[in-house]
C-alpha cells in the first residue's frame, strides 16, 4: 500500500539530500516539532518520546515524507551518539555495590524474560506461518529468527520514562541492569538460530562456532575498548581539569572517540559506552563523578534527533495481511513471553513484590538490536525470509515503540518509583512556602500558633513558645487584622531577663517592624534569598490583603527539606 501521505506537500519539501542549509533546517524542524510533540504529549499525560516518535511518523517515511529515506540514512551518526550516551548514562547506574545486591536476580530475570519469549514467539509464529504457507521448514524458520530477535530490549525509550520521572528503587534498578544485558543473549540465540535456520532454507551460514567467536569478540572486545577510554577520561580530568566546560567537552570527546573507534573495528557501540561508564563510575576519583550528570544535561536535545529518526524511519505502508498477521502474533507471543519469563525469574530470585509484579511493564520497547539483527537476516536470508523479517520487525517496532514508553510509566507509578530520584536541592526548586510543614503542622495558615494579637500578653506568648517549635511570633493589628510586627527569639530572650515585670508587657510593647515579608506562593529558593538580604532567620508570611498567615523560619525551611529526603530514604529501604 502506498503512503497516502507523501504527495501533500509540494515537492520543495522533500528533503532527498544533505546541504549546509538544509542541514541546519531539518535539525531545526526535527528539533523544533519534535520538543513541541514531546511536550503536548506530556500534557496529555503519555510520557514525551512518544510524541517525539509520532512527529518522526508525521515527518517520514510513513507520513508527509519531508525526511526521505536518503536523508534518515544520512543523519544515521545521530542515532550512534545517542545510544553511546544512553550507554554511557546507564553504565553509570551500574555500581558494584548494586551488582553485588543484584547480580543473582539480575542474572535469573535476564535468562527468564530473554529465553521465555524465543520459545513462546518461536512455537506461535511456527504455528501461525505454517497455517498460512503450508511449508514447515520456512515456518520453523520464520519462528526461530523472530524468536531469537524478540530477546532485545530497547534501553533509549525506557531509560527516557525513567529519566522524565525521576525514578528510583528495585523496579528501575533491575530494569536499567536487564536493558543493558539482555542484547547479548540476543545475539547468542540469533547465532544458534541463523545456524539451524541456514540449512534448511539450502543457505550456506557461518558455523555456530564461527558466529559464538565473533559474538565472544564483539562483546570482550567492546567492553576492554570502553574501559581502555574509561581509564584515559579519568586520568585527563583527574589530573589536568577543573572547569566544568571542559570537563564536559573532555567527557563528550573520549566517548564518542570510543564509538569511533568501536564502529571502524566493527564493535558493539552501546556495551563500549556503558563499560566507560562502569569504568568511571566505580574506579575513577570521587571529584571525577560530576562529568555524568554534566553529560546528562547535554542530552536532552540528543534524545529528541535520535526518536525522531526512529519514527521517521518507520514504514506502516508495506505489510501485507500475512505479514500484519505474523506481526501481531510477534508482538502478542513477545510480550506474553517477557511477562512470565520477568515473573519467573523475579519469584526464583525472591525480588522484591514490585520487580515480579511491575518489571514485565518495562520490558516491551524494541528498536535498535532487533533492527539490527533483522538486517543481518535480511542479509543471511536474503532470497527466503530475509525481507519478510525486516517487514515484521519494522512493523512490530512501531507497534511496541508507541505502547512501550506508556507501559514504562504505568509500572513505575503502579511501583510507587515516580520522583523518588531527587535531591534536596530539587525538592527545595519545586517547593513553596504554603508546603512547608513542621511534622504534621504546616507553618501556613490563619490559625497558626504564631500568630498573636497586638494585646496579647508576654507571658501567654511565652507559653507557646514553650510548647510549639515556633521561635519568632507574627503580631497581627487588634483593628484591622493585618501584620502590625514581629517578636523574634531576641524579644523573648530579653523578657525573661525582666523577670516578673514581663507579666505585664503586651506584643505590642516589645515588638520590631519586620524587614521583610513572604507569601504562600513565594518560592522556597526565594526565602532563603530573603533570608540572605536581609540578614534574617525569620519573615512573617502575608497574604494579599496584608493579614498574617504565620512564621516562616529558616530552620524550619531546613527541617522540611531533611524530613522530605529522609522520608523518601526510607521509602526506598521499605521497597527493597
Amino acid at each position: 500500500m502506498a503512503d497516502p501521505f507523501a504527495q501533500v506537500l509540494p515537492q520543495v519539501f522533500h528533503f532527498s539530500h544533505l546541504q549546509g542549509t538544509q542541514f541546519v533546517l531539518l535539525l531545526g524542524i526535527i528539533m523544533f516539532f519534535g520538543a513541541l510533540g514531546g511536550r503536548i504529549f506530556q500534557k496529555l499525560k503519555i510520557p514525551q518520546v512518544v510524541g517525539y516518535i509520532v512527529i518522526g511518523i508525521l515527518i517520514g517515511s510513513s507520513g508527509f515524507q519531508i525526511l526521505q529515506i536518503e536523508t534518515i540514512i544520512a543523519l544515521n551518526p545521530v542515532n550512534t551518539i545517542a545510544l553511546s550516551l544512553i550507554g554511557f548514562l546507564i553504565g553509570a547506574e551500574l555500581k558494584i555495590d548494586v551488582i553485588k545486591k543484584y547480580g543473582k536476580q539480575f542474572v535469573g530475570i535476564l535468562i527468564g524474560e530473554s529465553v521465555t519469549p524465543f520459545f513462546v514467539v518461536g512455537f506461535f509464529v511456527t504455528l501461525v506461518a505454517y497455517i498460512f504457507m503450508k511449508d514447515f521448514k520456512t515456518a520453523i524458520s520464520f519462528g526461530l529468527i523472530l524468536g531469537a530477535i524478540c530477546s532485545a530490549t530497547a534501553p533509549a525509550a525506557t531509560t527516557d520514562v525513567l529519566k522524565e520521572f525521576r525514578t528510583r528503587g528495585p523496579l528501575t534498578t533491575t530494569t536499567l541492569g536487564i536493558v543493558a544485558m539482555d542484547d547479548a543473549v540476543a545475539l547468542i540465540l540469533y547465532a544458534i538460530a541463523s545456524t539451524v535456520v541456514s540449512p534448511l532454507l539450502g543457505g550456506q551460514g557461518q558455523s555456530f562456532g564461527m558466529q559464538m567467536l565473533n559474538i565472544a569478540k564483539d562483546i570482550f572486545g567492546s567492553i576492554i575498548a570502553g574501559s581502555i577510554f574509561g581509564a584515559l577520561v579519568t586520568f585527563v580530568v583527574k589530573n589536568l581539569m577543573k572547569d566544568e566546560g571542559r570537563v564536559l567537552s573532555f567527557g563528550l570527546g573520549g566517548l564518542f572517540l570510543s564509538t569511533g573507534v568501536c564502529t571502524i573495528l566493527g564493535l558493539d557501540n552501546i556495551l563500549a559506552a556503558m563499560s566507560l561508564g562502569f569504568f568511571m563510575v566505580n574506579f575513577a576519583p570521587a571529584k571525577t563523578r560530576p562529568i555524568f550528570s554534566l553529560v546528562e544535561k547535554f542530552t536532552p536535545p540528543i534524545y529528541v534527533l535520535f526518536f525522531v529518526l526512529v519514527g521517521a524511519k518507520l514504514n506502516i505502508w508495506v505489510v501485507t495481511p500475512i505479514l500484519g498477521i505474523l506481526a501481531i502474533v510477534y508482538v502478542a507471543g513477545r510480550t506474553l513471553g517477557k511477562s512470565i519469563g520477568a515473573r519467573l525469574g523475579a519469584k526464583i530470585t525472591k525480588a522484591p513484590q514490585t520487580v515480579h509484579d511491575f518489571l514485565p511493564w518495562c520490558l516491551l520497547s524494541q528498536a535498535g538490536v532487533a533492527i539490527g539483527l533483522s538486517i543481518a537476516a535480511s542479509n543471511d536470508f536474503e532470497n527466503s525470509i530475509g525481507p519478510s523479517i525486516i517487514l515484521i520487525i519494522t512493523a512490530t517496532t512501531f507497534i511496541v515503540q508507541l505502547i512501550g514508553p506508556i507501559c514504562v510509566k504505568h509500572g513505575v507509578t503502579k511501583a510507587g518509583e515516580v520522583g523518588l530520584a531527587i535531591t534536596e536541592d530539587d525538592i527545595l526548586k519545586s517547593s513553596k512556602v504554603k508546603n512547608v510543614t513542621w511534622g504534621s503542622e504546616k507553618i501556613c495558615c490563619a490559625d497558626s500558633h504564631a500568630i498573636v494579637t497586638e494585646t496579647e500578653k508576654i507571658c501567654h506568648i511565652l507559653k507557646n513558645f514553650e510548647t510549639h517549635h515556633n521561635q519568632s511570633f507574627a503580631v497581627a493589628s487588634n483593628e484591622t487584622g493585618k501584620l502590625s510586627g514581629i517578636i523574634t527569639l531576641e524579644h523573648l530572650k530579653e523578657t525573661l531577663m525582666i523577670g516578673e515585670f514581663a507579666d505585664t508587657l503586651l506584643a505590642v510593647d516589645i515588638m520590631d517592624k519586620p524587614i521583610c515579608t513572604c507569601s504562600p506562593e513565594d518560592s522556597l529558593p526565594d526565602v532563603y534569598k530573603k533570608f540572605s538580604d536581609a540578614d534574617t532567620e525569620s519573615m512573617p508570611i502575608v497574604d494579599n490583603e496584608g493579614k498574617p498567615l504565620g512564621i516562616m523560619e529558616k530552620f524550619a525551611a531546613d527541617h522540611y527539606l531533611h524530613t522530605r529526603i529522609l522520608e523518601i530514604n526510607r521509602k526506598l529501604e521499605n521497597m527493597a
